[in-house]
């Protein structure tokens, strides 16, 4: 074989493993440039991709891969396995609508053992899978690859104190790049600095667990890891293996700015310069709501503020910047995040939990248990709430609504637009009564001057926006504009009410009368699963007051949505303009 594009010649691992050593460090080269290629213009995840090449490289040329199974912690830097894995013509469709996605699927290839895209999970996945094979007397490889800020989570450090006494077949692989999203966090974090230089090796806390330790390992040196791991793989039992790396190895602004370059958006491919992209008029929500909580810490020295992880996404950040010993980055924790803030709460400080609606479900149980049971004022704030884009399922903000409506004592708002949000913010701090969840979505609003002064509002109080006739059109949160959209697109032909909820729990009693005494139909939209959601509390709410008016519920269907731009998903679960427009005009008989 040539050596060069040696990347062509490799569809499945099965073809790697043919290769002679000397040719991987060019695979290795030409797969790096393969991810630079195509994220440059199709965009996802960058950084954490680059710094496992020759970590993905030297995996799938010692391990019979799919029969050993490979789990990948979280799966956004598991790019360049797919490419190698039978997905290299498909690449350039990564996290589009149709295309494939941007984490492992088990529905999408055999090479991805196990589904991911929350952290912490991989260890717990591969040793059910090693105690299950074993059970059968199979005697394949599971390999779990994690990263120093994910094996610092509940879950992952769960499942070492489990695998310590267990004989499985498991490699744990952890990849030490010293940062996740944002840089890492915590003591472990500490010892894996004293560990890289040889500090404390006689000390070693895996040892302590029972767990075998080979390392620190070089994890750019391609001939370095595929001895170690031959080495690692003719041993027993559950073991670890500590590969230090470096995030966005080979580009070098990805290697000076990890946390920029973890989703950078388009880029120029030969000097890594990020192409910007059209100054936007308005804010991000998270901004909003980053920006506003600075404003309120410095009137109010009881706020604090909470983040498991997610800094610069939740713009927690700027409140750490303002305030650092009044701001905690918990690290991927978000159960402990939730109970911390309990804590606090119970020592009379106001703390402001900036979580992602994906990620508070992780800490369920801490929500009811140690929060509402309690009835204490802790304010989540649920960043990335409703469809969230190219992340596509794991990431989908959905089941907040559904899930929190069953808890006691919790309140549920969801704002629909930047101001309302800038304001129950300013509200909730001067009149916390119990835990309150205030739900936003991801990206960009539509108003340039939201900074305006605060205003106290009645945070249980919906709003008429327009009366109409015999039918009314409810809307959840930002779902505002697109309903606003929809009733202008028919009101040459009918005159439906709009109303804006503000509140989901309590719901606004009397507003609910007065338009179900007003209509004889109603709709309601929200960017939440449609069971359990907004809608069914307002059908339970109607039952429950002996109206038997025809109610029709739009939202998040019964199923997960896959990966796409926000606007293609919208149209596909019809909560587009569009698409509520025509189910207007159908639930009134009127053509189109």
């Amino acid at each position: 074989m040539k050596n060069e594009n040696i990347l062509s010649n490799i569809k499945y691992p099965e073809e790697l493993r043919e290769l002679k050593p000397s040719d991987l460090l060019l695979l290795a080269k030409e797969l790096r440039q393969e991810i630079i290629d195509v994220v440059s213009t199709k965009e996802g995840h960058l950084g954490a991709s680059l710094g496992v090449v020759e970590l993905t490289v030297a995996l799938h040329y010692v391990f019979n891969t799919p029969v050993d199974q490979l789990i990948w912690d979280v799966g956004h830097q598991a790019y360049g396995h797919k490419i190698l894995t039978g997905r290299r013509d498909k690449f350039h469709t990564n996290r589009q609508l149709n295309g494939i996605s941007g984490f492992p699927s088990r529905k999408e290839s055999t090479y991805d053992a196990f589904g991911t895209g929350h952290a912490s999970t991989s260890i717990s996945a591969a040793l059910g899978m090693a105690l299950a094979n074993e059970y059968k007397g199979d005697s394949r490889t599971h390999i779990a690859v994690i990263g120093d800020a994910s094996i610092a989570g509940g879950m992952a450090l769960e499942a070492l104190n489990h695998a310590g006494v267990s004989n499985a077949n498991l490699i744990i692989v952890l990849n030490d790049n010293a940062i996740g999203i944002d840089p890492s966090v915590g003591a472990l974090k500490h010892y894996f600095e004293k560990v890289k230089h040889q500090q404390s090796a006689s000390e070693n806390v895996f040892k302590a667990l029972n767990i075998p330790y080979t390392g620190p390992i070089d994890g750019h040196d391609l001939k370095g890891l595929v001895d170690a791991f031959k080495k690692i793989k003719k041993e027993k039992g559950p073991r670890l293996i500590h590969v230090v790396t470096t995030k966005g190895k080979g580009l070098e602004p990805a290697e000076i700015d990890q946390v920029t370059y973890h989703a950078p958006g388009k880029f120029d491919r030969k000097t890594g310069i990020i192409i910007p992209k059209t100054k936007q008029p308005t804010s991000k929500f998270q901004d909003v709501f980053g920006e506003t909580l600075v404003e309120l810490a410095k009137q109010n020295k009881s706020i604090v503020g909470i983040t498991p992880a997610m800094p610069t996404g939740s713009s927690m950040k700027l409140m750490m910047d303002a305030f650092p010993s009044r701001s905690f980055d918990v690290g991927i924790a978000e159960q402990h995040a939730v109970t911390l803030a309990a804590g606090m709460a119970t020592a009379g400080l106001l703390p402001f939990c900036a979580i992602y609606s994906t990620f508070l479900q992780r800490s369920f149980d801490q929500v009811i248990h140690d929060v509402a049971l309690q009835n204490l004022g802790v304010i989540f704030c649920l960043d990335r709430a409703g469809l969230v884009g190219q992340d596509g399922p794991t990431h989908h903000g959905v089941f907040d609504i559904p899930m929190l409506r069953v808890v006691p004592n919790i309140r549920i708002l969801a704002p629909r637009n930047e101001i309302q949000l800038r304001n129950s913010l300013y509200t909730l701090q001067l009149e916390l009564k119990g835990p309150v969840a205030i739900r936003y979505p991801r990206g960009y609003g539509r108003i340039s001057d939201w900074k305006l002064p605060f205003q106290k509002i009645d945070l249980e109080k919906g709003t008429s926006i327009k009366s109409g006739e015999v039918l009314a059109v409810i809307s959840i949160g930002t779902m505002h504009d697109n309903v606003s959209k929809a009733i202008e697109m028919v009101e040459q032909k009918c005159n439906p009410g709009q109303y804006d909820l503000g509140s989901i729990k309590p719901l606004d009693e009397k507003l609910l009368h007065q338009i179900f005494k007003k209509y004889t139909t109603i709709i309601t939209v929200e960017d939440g699963a449609v069971f359990g959601g907004a809608g069914s509390a307002i059908l339970e709410w109607a039952n429950i007051n002996g109206y038997s008016h025809s109610v029709r519920t739009i939202g998040i269907p019964d199923n997960f949505i896959s990966h796409g731009t926000t606007l293609e998903l919208q149209k596909e679960v019809g909560l587009d303009p569009d698409s509520i427009a025509k189910e207007i005009l159908n639930i009134l008989e009127i053509g189109s």
